[in-house]
């Protein structure tokens, strides 16, 4: 259990509006400040992570974890403040689309499985991402950054469907300038795109992989680009074993009480929503 959560995982936490960052159209990272001191503190959490964001009289929302509260390599200045990058899409994002810097709400969490960090150590590592499924896999490449010569080969790609669409831009020459390859591409153009068109599959299939059997990939997005991800990585010699995705379905509760995201066997909040491909494959 996390150091954040107490053994009532019902229980949530006042937290701050620090900053807001407009990323792209409808698209926005809160940065939420713990209010309590201590919790501030001992806040713990593990890339792939999740809160609920709890707005009082709407209720709350399932938002992923999208920075580090730990690594230099953020650009959080201070322990305890925790990003969190949100779309537009239903009632209590719009509602959190109204507030403003300064401006409170409520954490719980974290919740879930976690992108497998430890075990890709030593080895080449893909990051697939498709438009705002950039965010859960942000704190990989965060966690990265801080440890550099424990991996090998590290590689993002990320597509989105147009250049406006893309998140975290300005941060793609630092990660480059560490030794992160970063490949896009959009579908569609606009005037002052001059990169990669098409869909970010075509990326994985250009992509030299030295070895294969040796690379970790992790994927997070729409569900059908993730298929065709995996699809290419199994064919370019990829163990199953060693694919990973992220999955998102409507998450109520956190512990997997109330039903909302079970998926065959498996409820997203507490068994996800990380997964590696083998154990989803049947149903995915």
């Amino acid at each position: 259990m996390s150091a954040c959560q107490s053994s009532n995982p019902w229980l949530g936490h006042s937290a701050r509006i620090d900053r807001i960052v407009d990323e792209a159209p409808g698209v926005r990272t809160y940065f939420l400040e713990l209010q309590d001191a201590a919790m501030r503190e001992t806040y713990r959490y593990q890339p792939g992570q999740f809160n609920m964001l709890h707005m009082p009289g709407l209720g709350e929302v399932a938002i992923s974890i999208s920075g580090s509260i730990h690594d230099a390599a953020d650009d959080t200045k201070s322990r305890g403040i925790i990003p969190h990058t949100i779309r537009e899409a239903g009632r209590v994002t719009q509602a959190l689309a109204d507030l403003a810097e300064g401006d409170h709400l409520i954490i719980r969490g974290p919740f879930g499985s976690s992108w497998p960090v430890d075990r890709a150590v030593g080895k080449d590592l893909i990051l697939v991402a498709g438009g705002i499924g950039l965010a859960p896999l942000r704190p990989v490449v965060y966690h990265v950054l801080n440890r550099r010569a424990d991996f090998g080969a590290v590689t993002v790609l990320y597509g989105a469907r147009t250049p406006s669409g893309m998140l975290y831009t300005n941060e793609f020459a630092h990660w480059r300038e560490q030794g992160i390859a970063v490949k896009t591409t959009v579908d569609r153009a606009d005037g002052d795109w001059g990169g990669n068109v098409g869909v970010v599959t075509l990326l994985l299939d250009r992509l030299k992989i030295d070895s294969p059997s040796e690379t970790i990939l992790m994927t997070c997005g729409p569900e059908v680009m993730m298929w065709y991800t995996i699809q290419s990585a199994l064919k370019r010699g990829l163990s199953d074993q060693n694919v990973y995705v992220s999955l998102e379905r409507n998450m109520n509760c956190a512990i997997g009480l109330c039903g909302h995201c079970q998926f065959g066997p498996q409820f997203i909040c507490k068994d996800g929503p990380v997964f590696p491909f083998n154990r989803v494959a049947s149903i995915l």
